[in-house]
């Protein structure tokens, strides 16, 4: 039978980096090799794309980018052509793509850019396409769209940078602490910080300043954070609902990806009523932000049994504690009938 071609983009330029290459060794393990032949492509942390033929245990450990295991290469941008390039010192090779599966956290990846790319030269995209990753990544804009959808969001404000400090605590009053400073686009909690008052504020601000332009304030919502994967374009399917549990403080980047204090149900603890309500929401807001392929949306229940809107990660986690297939494989999907039927759905007419 022939085997199709799926390129797995890994890597980036993005803080997220490490976290990629671990959803990107699970992805290309996972994969049906009856049906799928991974092509593997890093992307170094300056931005130089590479052709990856080594062992992918080196992926793992971050020592996939040596010489002997790499040849620069570059999407064909000739739409139709649906071509990987190798530049090889003997001359350009080309290798025919049947779909391309970007599997980059954050900037650089998530947002908008490598999905222009694709989309752009035409090759099949698993996941959700460029106005969907734009829009997810940017809190702002994503907290307007839920508002304009319905759904409940939590009160913000937007920072630029060189704010004066008089209008920056101005605007945390006027939504009032405890409150969360974030970085308006990032992922994995990188530049986030739980402010419980005026003291901390500029630096929360400045250091959130490092991953953006942009900042947003946030204020904190009392309850437990809930998600639910959705994936498909259509007709769309949702996996079981999940909640986070705590044992202080947030989920930041540690707790994600070791859950060393924490611990993820799956199912939530809810009743079926309200696991029921956060499915739904959960489909609203997908389809509101232009989401298609799949995506994870997390929000808040509160105490009063209120959902608010936190964000959707267009291209979430793949890693072992990874929220998205554990909500899958709870419905009853395993991960490798998972990644077949993303990647059909992709190649779709």
């Amino acid at each position: 039978m022939n085997r199709k071609a799926i390129a797995v983009l890994f890597g980036g330029c993005s803080p997220e980096y490490p976290v990629s290459l671990e959803s990107a060794c699970a992805v290309i393990g996972g994969m049906d090799r009856k049906k799928y032949r991974p092509v593997p492509v890093g992307i170094t942390r300056t931005g130089k794309w590479f052709f990856f033929g080594g062992a992918y245990e080196k992926i793992r450990d971050d020592t996939w980018h040596q010489a002997e295991d790499c040849v620069p290469a570059l999407l064909s941008p000739n739409r139709g052509d649906k071509r990987l390039l190798l530049l090889r010192e003997t001359g350009v090779e080309s290798m025919e793509l049947d779909a391309v599966f970007p599997v980059l956290h954050g900037q650089n990846g998530e947002d908008g850019t490598v999905q222009g790319l694709i989309e752009l030269a035409g090759i099949p995209l698993v996941g959700c396409g460029t106005l969907a990753s734009a829009l997810c990544m940017d809190k702002d804009r994503a907290h307007r769209l839920a508002a304009a959808a319905g759904v409940s969001v939590p009160r913000s404000a937007l920072i630029e940078a060189g704010t004066g400090r008089e209008k920056m605590e101005a605007l945390a009053a006027e939504i009032g602490y405890p409150l969360f400073v974030k970085p308006v686009r990032a992922g994995s909690s990188f530049g986030v910080t739980r402010v419980p008052g005026a003291a901390r504020l500029r630096a929360a601000v400045e250091l959130a300043l490092q991953y953006d332009r942009q900042v947003i304030l946030e204020k904190a919502v009392e309850g437990v954070e809930v998600g639910c994967a959705v994936m498909g374009k259509h007709c769309l399917t949702v996996g079981e609902v999940d909640e986070i549990e705590l044992s202080g403080g947030f989920f930041d980047f540690v707790e994600k990806y070791t859950l060393r204090t924490s611990a993820i149900h799956v199912p939530a603890r809810l009743s079926s009523q309200k696991a029921e309500e956060v499915k739904e929401t959960a489909k609203c807001l997908y389809r509101a932000l232009c989401c298609s392929g799949f995506a994870r949306v997390d929000l808040f229940l509160t105490p009063q049994g209120r959902l608010v809107f936190n964000e959707i990660n267009t291209i979430p986690g793949f890693t072992e504690h990874s929220r998205f297939p554990g909500m899958m494989k709870a419905a009853g999907l395993p991960f490798g009938e998972l990644l077949s039927r993303m990647i059909e759905e992709a190649m779709e007419p």
